[in-house]
């Protein structure tokens, strides 16, 4: 039975992503891949033709002008249901780990982790998406989230793009 769940989900989840690029070029992994090879300008035009979100800002002190994209991150906070017995929670841990997996292969998660307390915020994902909506579906079909063990709150986050973490 766990396996006819998973197929199915998988299945959803092909047909969902493909079903979000729409008819234009909206792949971003392949935007990303793209990235090191455009001009500001072709990034910019690249990243308004998908939807994106985004802005230059000028650096008062160094006078640069530096683009921002915005991003959207999902705090997943502990959910409702939380009876699961510890087999049944390690393979939600398992399903929930290959989800991010493929949401960062895909190009529609930068970065991913669980925070180091034990509060009621238990990790963070960072979704690379051109709309909150595409961001909280794709946050939502973590097998987590479906069970109830976890939720999610999303919010609109703005970053430099192309800046390292430090």
């Amino acid at each position: 039975m766990e396996k006819v769940k998973n197929t199915l989900f998988l299945i959803a989840f092909v047909l969902f992503v493909f079903g979000c690029k729409g008819t234009g070029n909206s792949d971003p992994a392949l935007i990303k891949e793209q990235e090191t090879s455009l001009t500001t300008a072709q990034l910019k035009k690249a990243l308004a033709e998908e939807g994106y979100e985004i802005f230059d800002y000028v650096d008062p002190k160094t006078g640069d002008t530096v683009l921002m994209q915005q991003y959207f991150i999902a705090f997943l906070k502990k959910g409702p249901v939380r009876s699961q017995n510890a087999n049944e929670a390690d393979s939600l841990q398992t399903l929930h780990l290959n989800h991010l997996g493929r949401m960062y292969e895909l190009g529609y998660a930068d970065i991913s982790g669980p925070f180091g307390d034990d509060g009621d915020i238990r990790g963070i994902t960072i979704y690379n998406t051109p709309t909150l909506a595409i961001a909280d579906s794709l946050a939502n079909i973590d097998p987590m989230v479906q069970s109830g063990r976890l939720v999610i709150e999303m919010h609109p986050w703005w970053a430099a793009k192309g800046f390292p973490l430090r």
